[in-house]
């Protein structure tokens, strides 16, 4: 069922707040506070502190993506939709089903991976030095020699490079609703 009207300006409100706070929130995750942390912590805090973090911040990225979609959706009714609002709507819903990758499995599995390396880690008195770049031989000579750190090490590259794209792809998607909500405001 369509709503007919302009959305009131509580709606308006609500949608700007939500969709600006969670791009900021997914800016200073992804390109900020990683780089920090992997920088002032050792290897395996910064490894727990990320997998305590980012249920939290792909359940906020879901939610968000999915109250703005439901707003405007309100709002647009898919049969008047122009081809800006349907690269909303189709953005919206997109940012929806990545976030939900990442909150449902994608980032779960790869927490998962990184604690059992870790242990494999520890064995090894590897994982309490600050930043990725250091004592790194001393990890290439375990993938060797250990199988299943190996086998743990691979499927880490893969689940978390699945896991940053979905979130890249998130990024895009509420910058790209950022641009077009600029551009139609009446007023600055």
């Amino acid at each position: 069922m369509p709503t007919e009207g302009d959305p009131t300006t509580l709606v308006k409100t609500a949608h700007l707040i939500i969709l600006s706070t969670s791009w900021g929130m997914q800016i200073w995750v992804s390109f900020l506070s990683g780089f920090v942390l992997i920088n002032s912590v050792s290897r395996h805090t910064f490894s727990l502190v990320q997998s305590k973090l980012f249920p939290y911040y792909f359940y906020s990225v879901l939610g968000g993506s999915f109250l703005n979609l439901a707003l405007y959706a309100m709002y647009h009714p898919h049969e008047l939709l122009s081809n800006d609002e349907t690269i909303q709507i189709t953005s919206f819903f997109v940012c929806v089903i990545f976030s939900g990758l990442n909150a449902q499995w994608f980032g779960h599995t790869t927490s998962e991976i990184v604690l059992k390396m870790q242990n494999i880690e520890k064995e090894h008195q590897l994982g309490q030095e600050v930043g990725f770049g250091t004592k790194r031989e001393a990890y290439q000579k375990l993938k060797k020699k250990d199988p299943k750190y190996q086998k743990l090490s691979r499927r880490f590259v893969i689940y978390h490079s699945i896991t940053m794209m979905c979130n890249l792809i998130c990024v895009f998607c509420n910058g790209l609703n950022l641009f077009y909500t600029a551009t139609n405001l009446k007023t600055f």
